[in-house]
């Protein structure tokens, strides 16, 4: 299977309803962070160079996948698309390249430094802004991964908008089940 590149990223981005020049910024800002470089972890999924890129177009397809096998409504077509790609853009903070490998700082806050990240991405390129959905599915993405104290609220989330549910749950297939 041929590797999806950030080409492809933009492809996706604009068949699900974003302007070729607002996908081609997201790429344009992507790029210089490392995301299409870093790893997605050190010892877990993902744990090469470009593993990021990868993890995140691994949940984006099981993502879509999910929306049309299960009849997922979302507020806006794209937010599959955006939501598995941009989950995990905390981690453009976080890794250094070392030498011949990479050093990880690991920093507090994944769900809500993700969301508010992809938040300011999205700001830049001219009017976009994430839905309430979007962020919530970003900021919950890992599920009861996170800390106890905050399981309430992720169950809350899940009420509110059920693809919250389905956004852990892709990512656990891509992370847990593919290896990516």
């Amino acid at each position: 299977m041929e590797k999806s590149t950030a080409q492809d990223m933009k492809s996706l981005l604009v068949a699900n309803g974003m302007t070729s020049r607002a996908a081609g910024r997201v790429v344009e800002i992507l790029e210089p962070m490392g995301y299409f470089e870093i790893p997605a972890s050190m010892t877990y999924h993902g744990a090469w160079p470009g593993g990021l890129f990868e993890h995140s177009w691994a949940v984006t397809k099981q993502l879509v996948c999910l929306t049309d096998k299960l009849g997922l409504k979302w507020q806006m077509r794209r937010s599959p698309v955006l939501v598995g790609m941009l989950h995990d853009l905390c981690k453009t903070e976080e890794y250094e390249k070392c030498g011949d490998g990479w050093k990880h700082h690991r920093l507090k806050g994944h769900g809500e430094r993700s969301a508010a990240l992809a938040e300011a991405i999205l700001n830049d390129t001219g009017a976009l802004s994430l839905t309430e959905e979007e962020r919530l599915c970003i900021r919950w993405h890992m599920g009861a991964f996170d800390n106890k104290e905050n399981w309430n609220c992720y169950g809350a989330a899940i009420e509110e908008y059920p693809n919250v549910l389905w956004t852990h749950t892709a990512d656990m297939v891509a992370s847990r089940v593919l290896g990516v």
